[in-house]
This record gives C-alpha cells, structure tokens and sequence, in this order.
C-alpha cells in the first residue's frame, strides 16, 4: 500500500520521536548503570527511572514494529508485539505511579501518619513495588493472551460472515477495551493524587517561606517555584498521554487511517517530552545532559580569572 503524502508526513514524525525516545531511553539505562557499576547502589529513584528506561525502550520498539508492519502487511497477525506493547505500556504507567509516590513521600512536608510511615519504609519498599508492578503487567499479559487465543480459534472453527462469531469477537474485544482501560486508570489514579497532594504541599511551603526576605529564603522560594513548574508540566504531559491512550483505545483507528498515525505522533511527542522531564529530575541524567550540550569544562590557566 502506498501512503498518501499526509500519512507520510505522520509516519516521519512518529519515526523521528521514536528514535528520540529510544536514544532517550538508552541513555538513560546507560548513564544510570554506569553509576550502579560505580558507586555499587542505586537510589529509589533511580531504580525506578532505570526500570522506566528500559521499559520505554522496549515499549517503542514493539510500537514501531507493530504499527510498521501492520501498515505494510496488514495480513500478518502480529499479535505477538501488540501483547508486547500491552505489557510495556501497563508496566510503564505502574513505574510513573511509583516514581510521583516516592517524589510526593520523599518530598512533601505532610507530617500524617502514614506518610511518616511510608517515608521511613520508602527505601526498603521500592524493590517490592517494582516487583509488584512486574507481576501486575503480567496479568495483562496473559488476559490479552486469552483474548488472543479465543479470537483465533474462533476465527479458524467458523470462517466466513458468521453473526454469531463476529458478535462474540465484538464482545471480546469490547470487554478487553474495558478491561486494558481499568487497569491503566488505577495507575493514573495513584500517579494524580500523588502529583496533585505534593503540588499542595510545595503551594504550602512557598506561602510560609514568602514572609522571609534573607538571600537564603529567596533562593528557597526560586526552588521551590521551579519544582512547581516542573510538576505542572509532569502532570500536563502525562494526564494528554493517558487521554491520548483512551481516544486511540477507544475509537480504534485503522492503520490506513491518517488521524491514526496524527494520534500516534500526538502520544510519542508526550513520551519525549516526559522522557526529558525525567532526565532533568535526575543529578547523574542532568550532568550528563550538561557535558553533551555545552561540552566539557575546560581547566583554567593559573593566574586567570573568570570575569
């Protein structure tokens, strides 16, 4: 099939946000793991953003296979990668709940109890969280499985227009419309009222901090109002993503379509721009960005001085 020219123009967009996004993911993985190899521990953010590294590199990759392939081989049942992509995508909406948990834990001043509790915990539980949301995404693997399985059994056992068989695929992939949905939103859910209750908890202490006017407190509040931004950005770019997710689920654009390659690039263009967030979150990722934009710094020359 050949591609009219605004379905080309969405194609080259996508293909270039993807290679972004893989070249983001990879380094990523490998500044944090270098790090690992050095120092020999990794911090809980840092485990979380290296499992979201990898997560996203694989989750692009089954993307771009997947929608590719479909387009110029629409007979070939690639159902293979889309349960790939399935799962990369639910694991990676668990991991951007974990990590907006332990950044609204580690750095809200809300002195409840159970926040007390999990700020104590947090170092310990992020090894467990990160297994829990691995087994969780292999439940959607195996629903999506299923639904797979049952789909093409029934395809081959009654061939032809069939009422009956097209009624029950319509039903299957119905209710695995719903069922994919629910288990991305319970995530989400976490992931906003964290974001939310640790912007109210920055909103708080930029008010108390405000009544000063010493040097010390004016570069507080200069944090403070940068981590506020940061986080509205978070949120913004995060919350289209899971809209986006919803309307392409929802409305399932075939792959000749247009509007759905427009979607796909509209979804990817917010994965880069998170991808970068995240990267700037990160002192080891931030450094690295750094050294890559402005080059190394140079040693001065003994008996200069910088004006």
């Amino acid at each position: 099939m050949i591609p009219n020219q605004l379905t080309v123009f969405f194609m080259t967009i996508y293909l270039l946000e993807s290679l972004t996004i893989i070249v983001q993911s990879s380094l990523i993985v490998a500044v944090l793991s270098r790090e690992w190899v050095q120092v020999k521990r990794l911090s809980p953010v840092d485990m979380i953003l290296i499992s979201l590294g990898a997560c996203r590199f694989c989750l692009q990759w089954s993307s771009v296979l997947h929608n590719f392939c479909s387009y110029f081989n629409p007979d070939d049942d690639l159902w293979y990668i889309g349960i790939l992509w399935e799962f990369t995508n639910t694991l990676t909406f668990w991991l951007t709940s974990l990590l907006a948990v332990v950044y609204c834990v580690k750095v809200s001043s809300f002195t409840y109890a159970i926040f007390l509790w999990l700020r104590w915990r947090i170092l310990r539980l992020v090894p467990w969280l990160l297994l829990g949301s691995l087994m969780i995404s292999c439940v959607t693997i195996i629903d999506s499985a299923i639904k797979h399985y049952i789909k093409s059994r029934l395809i081959l056992q009654l061939p032809g227009n069939n009422t009956e068989t097209e009624t029950l695929i319509s039903f299957l992939e119905k209710n695995y419309e719903h069922t994919h949905l629910a288990t991305l939103f319970i995530p989400f859910l976490l992931f906003l009222t964290s974001t939310i209750l640790l912007i109210a908890s920055l909103c708080q202490h930029l008010r108390q901090i405000r009544h000063h006017v010493t040097g010390h407190s004016n570069s507080s509040m200069k944090a403070h109002a940068t981590a506020l931004r940061f986080l509205a950005f978070f949120l913004i770019f995060f919350t289209s993503y899971f809209f986006t997710i919803i309307i392409s689920t929802t409305y399932s654009l075939t792959h000749e379509n247009s509007w759905f390659w427009a979607c796909e690039t509209i979804i990817y263009a917010t994965v880069s721009i998170h991808l970068t967030s995240l990267m700037l979150s990160s002192p080891a990722l931030k450094k690295v960005l750094k050294v890559s934009c402005c080059g190394p710094k140079l040693p001065e020359a003994p008996g200069t001085t910088i004006p």
